[in-house]
């Protein structure tokens, strides 16, 4: 095991019995969160980070596990003892959100009501609901205000509503790969990749855990356009360009190129491991998350009592999330007189970037939080 790892973790569930009300109008009577903590929580209980998490991932995020030594946290390059978010210094928290399948209830978690899973009887949960939930955690945990919140993309998206739901409970908001809404563009990918598995022969209006059956023909093209947005143009020549997968061409519709057989690959891997539902879920949050839609558009006035110093990153051949994005956030930020440190990072790997280990990206989140 390196010795910047933190090792063999273990994940914990978190049960409520209170019910708790959704943004959408929406109910559940009770509910479970899975999470995992690395480090020590000190004693005043102020050196803790919340690491938020986007579309496709969950709360395992460092170390391993010690039954699957090959399934490391998803941002192991990041956390760690002498790594950015250092374990010798920070309690570092990674959350389970709130519908996802990881442990935590959602679309596959028996409904109390019925006896049956939910399904598509499940709630939209919304970034805000996240946010409350992750609050409650803390609250448990004896953690009054956080030292950081940090996290990419969607899990961004969360560090942001933090800073504007609790503006009391938090020290540093780090956004890396974000907007503050998403474009046309964006909302259409994501409907396109939910009418792939609504319109797969098994999804069975999400029920499909009745027929113990997955609409796994669907949610693999969803990952599939998905991961092509997480990729940039230079990234994914770079790697494939038009290499064949064989000597020749085929002259058939079976995989002829390399970058098609690495799509199937991740289509057919993301549909063994997440569930249709939760997608479908996760990506209705992201259209619907606009913190200025109650400001009429104004994003200034949404940013006006948030709390907090703000690290802002993006990278630029993030063509999903660009940099123009984040100056949105930044702009908003420094319109209030806010604390808000920026860095537009050259890296070639697209959307993905904020998941490389890439040394000038991790530095800069190293000093700032050093500084902080």
């Amino acid at each position: 095991m390196p010795t910047d790892s933190v090792g063999i973790v273990h994940p914990e569930i978190m049960v409520f019995d209170d019910t708790i009300s959704l943004e959408s109008g929406s109910e559940l009577e009770g509910f479970q969160v899975a999470y995992e903590t690395y480090g020590t929580l000190n004693a005043e209980k102020n050196n803790a980070i919340l690491v938020c998490h986007a579309l496709n991932a969950s709360h395992h995020v460092a170390g391993v596990y010690a039954d699957d030594k090959k399934n490391i946290g998803w941002w192991d390059n990041l956390i760690g003892p002498g790594k950015p978010l250092d374990t010798k210094k920070f309690f570092v928290i990674g959350v389970n959100n709130l519908g996802g399948c990881h442990g935590s209830t959602g679309p596959s978690s028996i409904n109390p009501r019925t006896g049956r899973r939910f399904g598509g009887d499940f709630p939209i949960v919304l970034v805000e609901d996240w946010v409350r939930v992750q609050a409650l955690v803390a609250d448990r945990l004896g953690i009054k205000r956080f030292f950081a919140v940090i996290g990419g993309s969607l899990g961004a998206m969360q560090a942001l509503q933090w800073s504007i739901t609790y503006p009391n409970r938090i020290l540093n908001s780090i956004v890396i790969a974000a907007a503050p809404k998403l474009s046309a563009q964006n909302i259409a990918f994501n409907e396109v990749a939910r009418q792939a598995i609504t319109t797969d022969p098994n999804y069975n209006r999400g029920h499909y855990y009745d027929k113990n059956v997955i609409p796994k023909q669907g949610l693999r093209i969803a990952r599939m356009i998905g991961h092509i947005t997480y990729l940039s143009d230079d990234a994914m020549a770079e790697k494939f360009g038009r290499e064949l997968r064989k000597d020749s061409l085929a002259f058939n519709f079976d995989v002829n190129f390399q970058i098609e057989s690495y799509l199937r690959y991740q289509g057919d891997k993301f549909a063994e491991n997440f569930d249709a539902n939760t997608y479908l879920r996760i990506t209705k949050a992201l259209d619907y998350f606009d913190p200025a839609a109650d400001y009429d558009g104004q994003l200034r006035l949404a940013l006006a009592r948030v709390g907090g110093k703000f690290l802002v990153i993006s990278f630029t051949s993030d063509w999903r999330f660009s940099p123009s994005r984040s100056h949105e956030i930044v702009k908003a930020l420094i319109d209030n007189g806010k604390n808000v440190t920026y860095a537009e990072i050259d890296a070639p790997h697209g959307h993905d970037a904020f998941l490389m280990a890439d040394s000038r990206y991790h530095n800069i989140i190293r000093r700032y939080l050093e500084n902080a």
